[in-house]
């Protein structure tokens, strides 16, 4: 079976860059992947797209280096095999707030015996491989994203299930859930980042984290999270053209001379 570059990286004790795509574009989904990030989720929770944009995107991150990862809406059983059987090779839940989500999140991701997955691996076999129904247990990753209160006092219990791969850290509802705001000052949500970052080191279970810029993800990395999603690629195109705007108004003068020189006007 195709290797899932996330869990070679992991197993070196490499970091892991993690790509966030939130517009429907498979062109930008294969630019991304040919970016140098190892992997690369699909976010069908709060992107703008759905099931078949998200295959289309998932198709052209098979053409990259990157392993493909989506972020289902829900704990939803039915669309989390709906895309795994479409290729993904991870799938990021939200809102697990408990040992039971989590262990629901697990069996959906595994065949049986270990879980329920039922059989259709349809894309999978083709993106995977011939023996992509024998190795999807220990290829495709199981990753509860913890974001809510009881969550974080939880932590232990939900580290402690079977077959969870990664946590994945949503600073924002956090936040929202601790401090009350998503503004620069969230003491109360920062530590209860570092709580769950220090009991996924105790377990050793891989910790994830969503970040707004590459700075970020750089001191969370120092900090010892494992993956780490520098923004997402609204963020990074929006940004990029604020500052192209921003150097040409701020130079509009000499602009303006030098286009007029250059083009004899």
């Amino acid at each position: 079976m195709r290797a899932n570059q996330i869990r070679t990286r992991l197993q070196a004790g490499d970091v892991v860059i993690n790509a966030w795509l939130s517009i429907a574009s498979s062109y930008a989904a294969e630019g991304v992947g040919h970016s140098g990030v190892h992997s690369v989720t699909v976010d069908l929770q709060h992107g703008m797209l759905d099931f078949s944009d998200a295959l289309s995107m998932l198709q052209a991150i098979s053409a990259t280096p990157a392993t493909p990862l989506v972020r289902v809406p829900s704990l939803d059983p039915p669309r989390i095999m709906h895309l795994l059987d479409a290729g993904a090779y991870g799938v990021i839940c939200p809102m697990i707030s408990t040992p039971e989500d989590a262990a629901e999140l697990v069996a959906a991701c595994r065949y049986p015996p270990l879980g329920n997955r039922s059989f259709g691996p349809s894309r999978g076999l083709l993106y995977g491989g011939k023996n992509y129904v024998s190795e999807a247990d220990a290829t495709v990753m199981a990753i509860p994203m913890i974001e809510t209160a009881e969550a974080v006092n939880r932590i232990d219990e939900i580290l402690a299930v079977d077959g969870i791969d990664m946590v994945y850290l949503g600073p924002n509802d956090l936040a929202f859930a601790l401090d009350g705001h998503v503004g620069p000052s969230r003491p109360k949500s920062e530590a209860a980042l570092a709580t769950v970052l220090n009991a996924a080191t105790q377990h050793a279970v891989p910790a994830g984290i969503f970040c707004t810029s590459a700075e970020e993800a750089r001191q969370r990395a120092e900090e010892g999270f494992q993956l780490v999603t520098p923004a997402n690629d609204f963020a990074h195109l929006t940004r990029s053209m604020q500052k192209a705007v921003s150097v040409l108004t701020e130079k509009s003068d000499n602009f303006a001379a030098q286009a007029t020189a250059q083009h004899g006007y």
